[in-house]
């Protein structure tokens, strides 16, 4: 039986779900948390009756790993010489994204120099719904190849959709980005608002791919205002698969072909059109979940499996090579599609209408 593995959290915003998901862990004891020590940080460890350390200094030995939930360097903040200094101390540690390429590099070095692991978390690939539709892409490259992919986010967790589309794809080499797409003047004067997407052509993984991203921030509430997070159609010749939303649900499109007769017409029914029995869009899993699921179980959960990798890293040096060298590949790919894109145009919109489901139900219903 493996012994119970001691984890702190460093951050405690976002690292307030990084310390739910370790305290439900089986094998896993939160044992403390590092932060500024301001009243919130203070109360998230009385909750969990943890102590609130303020130094990494303060940090015991026998803290086997450290989850590194601050803004690192791309960010402005001081995450990854955090990271450096409790790698340095011995400890395993997983950092949030995103992290700089050089960041990334310098830790996985520092990490080899202590017998340490050291891992990104991009966290969106190990949610249970985006695992469904990597599952089910998996099963369709085994069936012959992707020929296309198409993607829309936030230019905010633009990096991990980038791990998404690579393990979509089986790999992400070779891949690149075009320039965007300026939209013409002439357009944007008919337009009662600014386009809040930016298109460019890629490759990803040797699959062509078309990404659209919405390169806009609200400065003073940026995990706000994204018209989606991530949206995913990956094209083959039986069909198309798409993750609707990163939290799902995901939907399988079998591709319409129909054969034609003596005269050239097609046919729709009859001998022949057996594939035409097939549901025009299915679902492939459940149905997706409300916002309280996902916030209190869906990410709890992918933290727990970003853990239970660095876990297994710990224990086998050749995966934390294999890990290092994934994760400065796609933080690259991010760096250099950012740099395509600019700064992101800064918005201040208003709090978003809510508009219950069933009155788009009603309206859907009264042409029936």
């Amino acid at each position: 039986m493996e012994r119970e593995w001691q984890v702190g959290i460093a951050g405690t915003a976002f690292g307030r779900f990084y310390a739910e998901a370790v305290a439900a862990m089986p094998g896993c004891r939160l044992a403390g948390l590092l932060s500024r020590g301001r009243p919130a940080s203070r109360r998230l460890a009385a909750r969990y009756g943890v102590p609130c350390w303020t130094r990494p200094e303060e940090v015991p030995a026998e803290v086997d790993a450290m989850c590194v939930v601050v803004g690192s360097t791309v960010l402005g903040g001081p995450g990854t010489e955090l990271a450096l200094e409790l790698i340095g101390r011995g400890h395993h540690v997983l950092q949030e994204h995103p992290v700089a390429p050089a960041d990334i590099l310098a830790c996985v070095r520092a990490a080899r120099q202590t017998a340490v692991a050291y891992r990104v978390n991009t966290l969106y690939p190990a949610l249970l719904p985006v695992r469904r539709f990597l599952a089910a892409a998996t099963a369709l490259r085994e069936r012959g190849p992707l020929r296309f992919l198409d993607a829309a986010t936030n230019s905010q967790v633009a990096l991990p959709l980038i791990d998404m589309l690579a393990r979509t794809a089986g790999g992400l080499a070779p891949w690149a980005f075009g320039d965007p797409v300026l939209a013409e003047p002439r357009l944007a004067a008919l337009s009662s608002s600014e386009a809040p997407f930016t298109a460019l052509p890629a490759v990803i993984g040797g699959v062509p791919a078309t990404l659209r991203v919405q390169n806009q921030v609200h400065p003073a509430d940026p995990d706000n205002h994204s018209h989606l997070i991530h949206r995913i159609s990956a094209g083959t010749d039986a069909g198309v698969l798409t993750l609707a939303d990163t939290h799902g649900p995901v939907l399988w499109h079998p591709r319409k072909h129909a054969p034609r007769d003596a005269e050239g017409r097609l046919r729709t029914a009859g001998e022949g059109t057996e594939r035409f029995a097939a549901q025009s869009t299915s679902l492939i899993g459940p149905p997706a979940e409300s916002f309280h699921t996902v916030f209190a179980a869906r990410w709890p959960e992918a933290i727990s499996s970003a853990l239970d990798e660095l876990r297994a890293d710990a224990a086998d040096p050749a995966r934390r090579i294999r890990a290092g060298q994934h994760a400065i590949g796609v933080a690259q790919a991010w760096q250099d599609l950012t740099r395509r894109l600019g700064l992101p145009a800064l918005i201040a919109p208003e709090t978003p209408p809510t508009v219950p489901v069933e009155v788009l139900r009603e309206a859907a219903a009264a042409i029936d």
